[in-house]
């Protein structure tokens, strides 16, 4: 009987990586997904996951607005949907989107699998490799992640404590473009950025945004937390004034659950088209479940009270932070005060390199996300983000506490000083 020769035989083994697209190199996890198995130990106090926290979320009342949906709506609900989103939570949106002087036609809305998934198909229509992308100093850990993997290069742009300095994008640009490169848009969070906390106020919108259009760039303005200020409004939304330059993100997951993943698009109508075919050709449509239960949500309960009720618990959290780095922080540390959002930056002297103190950090039983994160170019070793938004009071107490030890007997160590 003659030998079978195997249907897919090949000749010499290959090399797993050799069988991949060229673009899988640029696929790395990110720090902060690295930390969550160590972060998620019920004895470490973490002060690293930017988790919303749902305890000010009635489970009750969540629970009878999916009941009455299934009960009421269930055939729709279960099925497939449109491509760019349910209408009406398309209008909802809008609605939400006027609380910060935006005014939308439901038509330029795209609904999308949370913001993360509008920022991977941006990238996608406009990104060709080599192609730069401006973004703030320090940035998003997940958009960079994103532009990575479309073989971006990130230029980062100077910040201060009132967030993306004019003059500093104007130099990127100047910079940029000497160099023969094209840029493709300036990604910012203006309002409680990502990951420093920090509000950037009205008169520098309207300088970048008035840089921007004469520069031919587009700008991508990222605001999942816009509506969680804790003494006053935020300025309104750079989209708000520039309704044909601004790609603007929003994202339900700090507002309401993020175990919904329902973001949007608010896009000019000449980009519209290319991000639904990108999105259909990748989900084929977002959820219609999680987009009814959002639009039900919105019709019959107090959303506004709701947020109301998540900006007193973060409030109270953010206290506690701030009031404990005071107190245990060495002196020569600075951070910053947010009004608003999930985090506070933490600069230390230079010689402190907050990755190589990750474990140290870890046996005293406390994470954070160390500042090259947030970072394109290795930048950022003496910074590190704190994330208020999800341990108790006490819990951040107890971890800032901790935390200041470690950093102390570092700086003791290496001779420093006014540790104090």
């Amino acid at each position: 009987m003659s030998e079978v020769t195997p249907r897919f035989a090949t000749g010499a083994p290959q090399n797993l990586e050799e069988r991949f697209a060229g673009r899988a190199a640029h696929m790395q996890p990110s720090e902060i997904r690295s930390l969550f198995a160590v972060a998620s130990r019920p004895e470490i106090v973490s002060l690293a996951g930017g988790m919303p926290n749902l305890s000010a979320l009635p489970m009750g009342m969540m629970a009878d607005v999916v009941q009455k949906l299934i009960l009421n709506n269930g055939a729709e609900a279960l099925q497939y949907g449109s491509g760019q989103g349910h209408p009406k939570l398309r209008e909802q949106i809008c609605e939400v989107m006027a609380l910060e002087g935006i005014r939308a036609n439901p038509d330029d809305v795209l609904v999308t699998t949370g913001s993360q998934q509008a920022l991977d198909l941006i990238s996608r229509i406009f990104i060709d490799p080599g192609d730069v992308v401006l973004a703030e100093a320090p940035s998003y850990v997940g958009a960079l992640g994103t532009f990575h993997q479309y073989e971006a290069k990130v230029i980062h742009v100077e910040t201060d404590d009132l967030g993306l300095v004019p003059d500093g994008l104007r130099a990127a640009i100047k910079s940029v473009r000497a160099s023969g490169r094209r840029i493709k848009f300036l990604y910012t969070i203006p309002n409680y950025q990502n990951p420093s906390g920090v509000l950037l106020p009205a008169d520098r919108r309207t300088e970048i945004l008035n840089i921007c259009r004469t520069e031919g760039i587009f700008v991508v303005e990222d605001n999942p937390y816009g509506l969680l200020g804790f003494d006053k409004p935020s300025p309104n939304a750079m989209r708000a004034e520039d309704s044909e330059n601004v790609i603007y993100l929003g994202s339900f997951s700090k507002t309401i659950a993020p175990g919904m993943r329902v973001g949007w698009a608010l896009v000019p109508p000449s980009l519209k088209e290319k991000l639904i075919i990108a999105s259909e050709s990748s989900i084929l449509c977002p959820s219609n479940f999680s987009q009814l239960t959002i639009s039900s949500y919105l019709a019959d309960q107090p959303w506004r009270d709701q947020i109301a009720s998540f900006c007193d618990l973060y409030k109270v959290r953010r206290d506690a932070m701030l009031e404990s780095l005071d107190e245990h922080f060495p002196v020569t540390a600075k951070w910053t005060k947010p009004g608003g959002g999930f985090y506070v930056w933490v600069t230390l002297p230079e010689e402190i390199d907050t990755k190589a103190l990750m474990p140290k950090a870890i046996v005293a039983k406390v994470a954070y996300v160390p500042g090259t994160a947030f970072y394109a170019d290795g930048f950022g070793s003496w910074s590190m983000r704190l994330s208020y938004c999800y341990p108790t009071p006490e819990r951040i107490r107890e971890g800032v506490k901790a935390l200041g030890g470690v950093i102390k007997t570092e700086m003791a160590r290496r001779g420093g000083n006014q540790l104090n």
